[in-house]
């Protein structure tokens, strides 16, 4: 098994990627879908062949409790349907972990259920929490079990719930995310880049 990796530049790795994320323009992203639950933007991405996500919602709760159902931990596998196993490898701090999980087959399983290894990191962000993942180069990582099937690399992933602004403030809370993913192999390329924003949306309706 190979060494599981030294958390503090994967840490800075995470920080500097997300910051550059956050300076993209709104000008620069365009409406992908759009539901009662949640909205989802796209872009191209610099980085590789495919698009940056993030996704905007609702969820009446507070903040805190929002992060504890969304990073790694006991909350996870009882709402996320995508999600069908979580192990922590290793708790480098209290709220910093090496995660591996597999994910349920997508679009009728042309995209096949898959494994990650993914470093996480949970911390305070401006009035809110945030809580982020990097995907490692670890063993056979988003490898699909079937000969010739999709690979995934899910890249940086962002959680962010801060409470609603002025009047709204004590009540329900604005979780957003910024993630970008991408899906290469024997897979068509119409369900490809529609299936991440359909994602997203059910992300927030069952969270």
């Amino acid at each position: 098994m190979d060494p599981l990796p030294n958390p503090a530049p994967l840490a800075s790795k995470l920080r500097n990627t997300l910051v550059r994320y956050h300076s993209i323009g709104d000008g620069e992203w365009r409406v992908a879908k759009k539901t009662k639950d949640a909205t989802v933007w796209r872009k191209p991405s610099d980085e590789f062949s495919g698009y940056l996500y993030k996704a905007q919602g609702v969820v009446e709760d507070v903040t805190n409790r929002i992060v504890d159902h969304i990073r790694p931990g006991p909350y996870r596998l009882d709402w996320d349907s995508l999600m069908t196993s979580m192990d922590i490898m290793e708790t480098f701090e209290e709220n910093c972990c090496v995660m591996r999980y597999t994910t349920a087959g997508q679009l009728w399983n042309i995209i096949a259920p898959r494994e990650f290894v993914d470093f996480s990191y949970t911390t305070s962000y401006e009035d809110g929490l945030l809580t982020c993942g990097i995907s490692l180069d670890y063993g056979e990582q988003g490898k699909s079990p079937a000969p010739g099937g999709p690979t995934s690399s899910a890249r940086v992933r962002e959680c962010r719930a801060r409470p609603l602004p002025a009047l709204l403030r004590a009540g329900p809370c604005w979780p957003s995310a910024a993630a970008c993913s991408l899906c290469s192999g024997f897979l068509p390329t119409a369900p490809a880049p529609s299936r991440p924003p359909g994602t997203f949306c059910s992300f927030h309706r069952e969270l």
